[in-house]
């Protein structure tokens, strides 16, 4: 199960920047590529506005 942002999102970019697969696109709100996601957890754990959770 891949993680996803929800909507408290606010655009920051510091998830994309930990993301060692690549998996995350910038947006109004970012999102996560399922297919690409590993499941580390690293962008959760520097997300400033607690919106990114196993989806």
């Amino acid at each position: 199960m891949a993680y996803v942002i929800s909507d408290d999102c606010i655009a920051c970019g510091t998830c994309i920047d930990e993301c060692p697969a690549g998996a995350i696109s910038e947006g109004e709100k970012y999102s996560i590529n399922p297919d690409a996601c590993t499941e580390c957890g690293t962008c959760a754990d520097v997300c400033p506005s607690e919106a990114i959770h196993l989806g």
